[in-house]
């Protein structure tokens, strides 16, 4: 069921605290932790606590939500202060897009150029 806890899911298990991660900011909605495969010098997933399949889904069902994920990705690129110079945020959604873990979550990337249309 959408907003609860899956088993199986490794982003729900990050949030249970059950695997370690990074974690760069956690709000009671979201967490924000740095990614394990770097694309970018600042390369943070913002994911909301409650699970999600994915972003279209997300904005459907917990509108609210997709908007706090949106706001702590604001917030993380502050706080790596790339927010002056540019940076990305990246919702990949399905398995076509490049969707390895299907927990919505927002890629921030920046801290170099990125280029235009993306890989």
């Amino acid at each position: 069921m959408a907003g609860e806890p899956q088993a199986d899911c490794l982003f729900c298990k990050i949030v249970a605290g059950s695997v370690p991660a990074t974690v760069v900011r956690e709000t009671e909605t979201t967490v924000a932790f740095r990614d394990i495969n770097p694309q970018a010098p600042t390369h943070v997933l913002v994911i909301p606590k409650a699970h999600y399949p994915d972003a279209a889904t997300l904005a459907a069902r917990a509108p609210q939500l997709a908007a706090d994920v949106l706001r702590e990705a604001g917030e993380v690129a502050t706080e790596d202060k790339v927010d002056g110079s540019g940076y990305r945020i990246v919702f990949n959604t399905g398995a076509g897009a490049g969707q390895t873990v299907f927990h919505a979550h927002a890629h921030v990337l920046g801290g170099r150029g990125l280029e235009w249309p993306p890989g």
